[in-house]
């Protein structure tokens, strides 16, 4: 079998299937492989609508064979450590590979360990998560069930995927209770390690009266760091100008938990990692995602250590600009002009029929699509996300066409 590849690539979910995909639109004769463990590929921003029941789960869910592209060998095998200096990466079952290029896009992970008592607990005594494939149908079972109680929704004290995730989840759970008509018996309480609803002022403004329509009680600098999962006990530590000055417990019907993240643990291990950090994400150059000390290295999507959300949509702009930087290398030809300024989208679903559509930039700058104000919620946007979106993920991102 071959052990030599001009482009390898660490990853094959949506950063690593479409830059391949991309790239040999490019150029057909380049020589790409994928290391990737798994035999299933998921739309990940479906789940937050499987947990408010308006998703089917196994839509969510497809082959990995079915989205990798032809020319492309896939290495189906897990990346497990890296020797840049030999050009070579190590592989789980001990095989290696060396290559010219080296792209780096193994997703983020999911520190479900870092929250004591969680651990064979997700998924029953009203705990629940729509980071999870496997519990985002038991947050709709829970949501329905409750007539009358507490529901506690929390958001970490680290960088996560969709960073709007959390909010989404109670925003639609709270919107079922009000059409119910049990809202006013359940009460809706938001813990975040952050310090505010969100970052920008016209989306925050949106946000803050959406949270008053739901009379949702927001408790900021609040991470959650144990559940007693029999007693339907959380407990957080509470946050003042960085450190932790005190820890709080509440009580709760259900929980949804959103979990902290980091960089693969095989990434925080290596060589490209950030040198002393704590959540490893890979050294690179936020413009360019070149690698700051290997130079025929790079990475894309949520490991890497750029400063901007960490959100699919992010990964749609990247990997154009990836695309030329690597051609250019490739083929000795001047550097690319293009560089990537930070560009996300956070699709925040406020309830059944409504979204404010954030785009945004490294600057906190608004960077919007369309030609309306899009800090407003609206009709629209959600059918955009719903309806839209999923196709355009399957049908055509994935093929390297948008």
């Amino acid at each position: 079998m071959k052990t030599h590849f001009q482009i390898l690539i660490i990853g094959g979910g949506n950063a690593g299937i479409a830059l391949s995909a991309q790239l040999l639109r490019k150029d057909g004769k380049l020589d790409i492989a994928i290391v990737e463990p798994s035999e299933k590929h998921y739309y990940q921003p479906a789940w937050t609508l499987v947990g408010g029941g308006v998703y089917n789960q196994t839509d969510t869910e497809r082959t990995e064979a079915s989205v990798m592209p032809a020319k492309v060998e896939w290495i189906h095998d897990a990346a497990a450590s890296f020797e840049p200096e030999n050009n070579t990466i190590v592989t789980a079952s001990g095989k290696r590979y060396s290559y010219d290029y080296l792209v780096v896009a193994p997703g983020i992970q999911l520190d479900w360990n870092k929250i004591k008592g969680l651990e064979g607990n997700l998924g029953k005594y009203g705990i629940t998560s729509n980071f999870s494939y496997q519990s985002a149908p038991y947050t709709f079972e829970l949501i329905s069930n409750l007539k009358k109680g507490k529901a506690i929704f929390t958001n970490p004290n680290t960088p996560i995927k969709c960073g709007g995730a959390p909010q989404k989840a109670m925003y639609l759970s709270s919107d079922y209770w009000r059409k119910h008509g049990v809202l006013g018996d359940v009460q809706v309480h938001f813990y975040s390690a952050a310090s505010m609803i969100f970052g920008i002022k016209e989306y925050r403004e949106t946000l803050e009266k959406v949270i008053a329509r739901y009379g949702i009680q927001t408790h900021f600098f609040h991470n959650l760091v144990e559940v007693k999962a029999q007693e339907k006990i959380a407990i957080f530590d509470v946050y003042k100008d960085g450190q932790v000055v005190d820890q709080v417990q509440d009580t709760y019907d259900m929980i949804h938990i959103t979990p902290p993240q980091s960089a693969p643990d095989f990434i925080k291990s290596s060589p490209l990692a950030v040198p002393g950090n704590p959540l490893g994400w890979i050294d690179v150059d936020k413009f360019t995602f070149q690698h700051v000390r290997f130079s025929n290295i790079y990475a894309l999507g949520d490991a890497s250590s750029t400063p901007n959300a960490k959100t699919g949509a992010a990964v749609r702009k990247q990997v154009p600009v990836l695309v030329e930087q690597l051609v250019s290398q490739i083929y000795h030809q001047k550097p690319s002009p293009d560089q990537y300024h930070g560009y996300g989208s956070c699709p925040l679903v406020t309830g059944y029929g409504k979204l404010v559509m954030a785009e945004f930039d490294y600057e906190n700058k608004r960077v919007e699509t369309f030609p309306f104000d899009q800090s407003k919620e609206r009709l629209s946007m959600y059918l955009l996300k719903t309806q839209v979106l999923p196709r355009l993920y399957w049908n055509f991102i994935l093929k390297g066409m948008m």
